[in-house]
């Protein structure tokens, strides 16, 4: 059965979940929503005779948009190789915690950023381990074990057998285990609150008392603002830098707000936002930080009063 009866709607209703595939893939929101377009182009670019010839449009599109962002983790690599300083991912606000963002109330088109569902696997220390595979192993994994499209389908968007795709969703997992897989920290909100306080009063003590003495501190300015270029690391040397950067950084007012769906802090300055953290919490203490400073990267945090 081809797609005759498909309404333009019902392929324009796919957006929402290719955002979401596209973004796990990518890291980016700018480059998740450039590769869902590339991949409808290409769809309303066939003639309909060639449409009608799809079985499932839906698949195709994921098919289509796969493949986009499995060109663009391989040149990303090198694009990455000339990036000034740490490259983060793009962080993911909430939107129902920001009373006049922007998105569908101002313009009756949806951010690409609201439309992507925020769970353990858009967390910073999730995507900051997809980092770590290759772009065939990322795209294995993300499409089965977060998606869990059939082996046969992703076949078809790295272009190797079902047999070899499964071999690197397992080695992707191999790699997931060994940084440790995300989980959902208890009382991780109660910490990064403290945080807060202690970096609000400049208290280095209660600071290092809340990070673990192993922490490490990863910054992404992008070359665009100044921060440091090389992880800081040490919960001594950590506390230290943020009691510095609030001395030089006078009327810094600190959020708590969900970053990527886990507690995290917001710095703005005059209503703009400068930084966005996140933390990883274990055993009651902080072992990372990331800190996004790149304005290009936060974008979805801008608010349209």
């Amino acid at each position: 059965m081809g797609t005759v009866g498909v309404s333009t709607d019902e392929v324009a209703g796919e957006r929402r979940q290719l955002i979401n595939v596209a973004y796990r893939l990518l890291g980016s929101v700018t480059e998740a929503e450039d590769a869902v377009q590339d991949a409808y182009a290409r769809w309303y670019g066939m003639t309909r005779s060639r449409q009608e010839e799809i079985l499932s449009p839906g698949a195709w599109l994921t098919t289509v948009t796969g493949r986009i962002c499995l060109d663009l983790l391989g040149s990303a690599r090198a694009r990455r190789e000339r990036y000034v300083g740490a490259w983060l991912p793009e962080p993911l606000p909430d939107r129902t915690e920001w009373d006049h963002a922007g998105g569908a109330g101002t313009t009756g088109l949806a951010d690409p950023a609201d439309q992507i569902v925020l769970d353990e696997s858009v967390s910073m220390a999730f995507l900051v381990v997809l980092e770590s595979m290759t772009p065939a192993e990322r795209v294995a994994f993300v499409l089965y074990d977060v998606f869990r499209y059939p082996f046969a389908e992703i076949s078809d968007v790295l272009g190797r057998t079902p047999a070899a795709c499964k071999q690197l969703a397992a080695s992707a997992r191999r790699r997931v285990s060994v940084e440790r897989a995300p989980v959902a920290a208890t009382g991780e909100a109660d910490v990064v609150k403290r945080v807060k306080e202690a970096w609000e009063t400049k208290d280095i003590a209660a600071l290092v008392g809340l990070l673990n003495p192993a922490a490490v501190m990863t910054a992404d300015g992008g070359g665009m603002v100044g921060t440091v270029l090389r992880p800081v690391e040490g919960g001594a040397r950590i506390a230290q830098y943020m009691v510095a950067i609030a001395d030089k950084a006078p009327g810094l007012e600190l959020l708590e707000r969900s970053v990527n769906g886990v507690p995290g802090l917001v710095a703005q300055r005059a209503g703009v936002v400068m930084t966005v953290a996140s933390f990883d919490v274990s055993d009651g203490r902080v072992t990372r930080i990331w800190a996004v400073r790149n304005p290009e990267k936060l974008r979805p945090w801008t608010r349209n009063d």
